[in-house]
């Protein structure tokens, strides 16, 4: 097995217990975090082309085709030569410029060669891609400024000591025009007019300048110069890296792959992509607590874009979560609390991302349940002899099957709730011995077994669901 494999196998045992643990949730995140740094280089040319394709929106040709040249490459004693281009826009960098640097991080990770083009000259132009005006260019102290905490920023993510960096004024400041008009010559205009952002601004009658026009060809020579096998870079720079492949060509070379990745959506939930101007977006350089209470507020429906983008999870870990969460066996609350935890372990390390769960639960979680109305209820008086799989399944209605309720059981999402009259709770989870003795006899144990004064509320909860269990007078 893989070691990669092994990591995985270990946090799916984690995954299917209790993730209300502080336990549990510690190992797993000291798991997966740990897994960041994990050396991919043992996994095979057709399981590194499928570890970056379950990535990315889009990869060119195709992803079959991406495991032929790592095939080839691998066979030739190298690896493949991936390119990132950025573009220093903004001096504060957030969590969507991540997601490239994470799956690049795998490709380094992987045995394979990365060079981060810094693109001081394609700066100056403005890179046009999905905006609706001409975006102003940056002078070199804006550059300057923005590049100097691009780094540290970054660095939880990625592996800056083993890369190659590049400046694109190396060779793009030195282009003669002549050279230019020669590439430019080879390049239909309809093919760079064919954009959806240019047409909507042309048919609004707003301004294209020249020098948006010919940034995606500046960005794809950028490409030719280094000998790119692999591009990288959000779906929104898809164009402009299928430039890249038609200049490699017209340079004589072999174009390259495209490896299209998801723009996140914002944590408003809005559908608009993560953007500081929208202030829906989660900075790098923000404290622990911030960014935990920042990735708790986002809908449940972003759970699973979120874990694939930012986590190291594999599909088989992210589908078996969200499964334990639309069975009902974890709740949807704790799941996005293990989701905040990992961002937070990414970002400031395991111990911050305890301190900022336990912070969390202090100021938002602890709710008294006794201020839940209209809960269902178990007279034990009545029904204590029954088991607590038949409470499950006859009474409340809570699973399908006495097999279900069995499962639930197995995965530690059985919980019995002793509450104290200041809203105070403890909860102990039941195992699945404990789910087919009667139930009257397994809270009597518990209650015994408690420390304090007798609690003013016990409740069953199974999975998202919750009763009040009555002990009569």
């Amino acid at each position: 097995m893989t070691r990669l494999g092994e990591s995985v196998r270990r946090a799916s045992a984690l995954l299917a217990q209790d993730l209300s643990s502080d336990t549990v949730v510690r190992q797993l995140l000291e798991e997966t975090r740990s897994r960041r740094c994990l050396d991919l280089t043992d996994l095979g040319p057709e399981e590194q082309a499928a570890l970056i394709a379950s990535r990315a929106v889009e990869i060119l040709p195709s992803a079959e085709k991406l495991a032929e040249e790592i095939g080839k490459a691998r066979a030739a004693g190298r690896g493949l030569h991936i390119k990132l281009g950025i573009d220093p826009t903004a001096a504060d960098v957030h969590l969507g410029h991540t997601v490239p640097m994470i799956v690049l991080s795998r490709f380094q990770r992987m045995g394979h060669d990365v060079t981060l083009i810094i693109g001081d000259i394609t700066a100056k132009i403005g890179d046009p891609s999905g905006r609706s005006t001409e975006r102003p260019p940056l002078t070199d102290e804006d550059i300057a400024r923005n590049l100097a905490g691009y780094r540290d920023q970054v660095r939880p993510f990625f592996n800056f000591e083993r890369v190659r960096v590049r400046h694109n004024s190396e060779w793009l400041a030195g282009i003669t025009l002549p050279r230019l008009i020669g590439v430019l010559a080879q390049v239909p205009a309809s093919a760079l007019l064919q954009r959806e952002d240019f047409r909507k601004r042309l048919e609004a009658g707003h301004g294209l300048t020249m020098s948006e026009l010919i940034y995606p060809v500046a960005m794809a020579v950028d490409s030719a110069e280094i000998r790119a096998d692999v591009e990288l870079g959000g779906v929104d720079q898809l164009l402009n890296m299928q430039m890249g492949r038609r200049v490699m060509e017209i340079y004589g070379q072999r174009p390259q792959l495209v490896c299209a990745m998801p723009l996140i959506e914002g944590t408003d939930g809005s559908g608009a992509k993560m953007s500081k101007s929208k202030g829906n977006y989660v900075g790098l350089g923000a404290p622990a607590d911030d960014i935990f209470g920042k990735i708790m507020s986002i809908p449940d429906r972003l759970m699973d874009p979120y874990l694939r983008a930012w986590t190291e999870w594999s599909d088989q870990e992210v589908a078996g979560a969200l499964g334990r969460v639309a069975d009902g066996t974890l709740h949807p609350m704790d799941l996005k609390k293990t989701l905040a935890g990992e961002v937070v372990a990414a970002i400031h390390g395991v111990d911050a991302a305890m301190a900022a769960r336990e912070s969390f639960t202090a100021q938002f979680s602890r709710r008294s349940f006794t201020e839940v109305g209209s809960l269902p209820e178990v007279d034990l008086a009545e029904h204590g002899t029954e088991t607590a799989v038949t409470v499950l399944t006859k009474l409340l209605d809570f699973a399908p099957s006495a097999s279900a309720a069995r499962r639930l059981a197995r995965q530690n999402g059985l919980r019995l709730v002793l509450e104290s009259g200041a809203g105070q709770q403890r909860a102990a989870v039941l195992p699945e011995a404990d789910a087919l003795r009667p139930l009257a006899e397994v809270v009597a144990e518990r209650l015994a077994a408690a420390d304090g004064a007798p609690p003013s509320g016990i409740y069953l909860k199974a999975g998202r669901k919750l009763a009040r269990l009555r002990r009569g007078a």
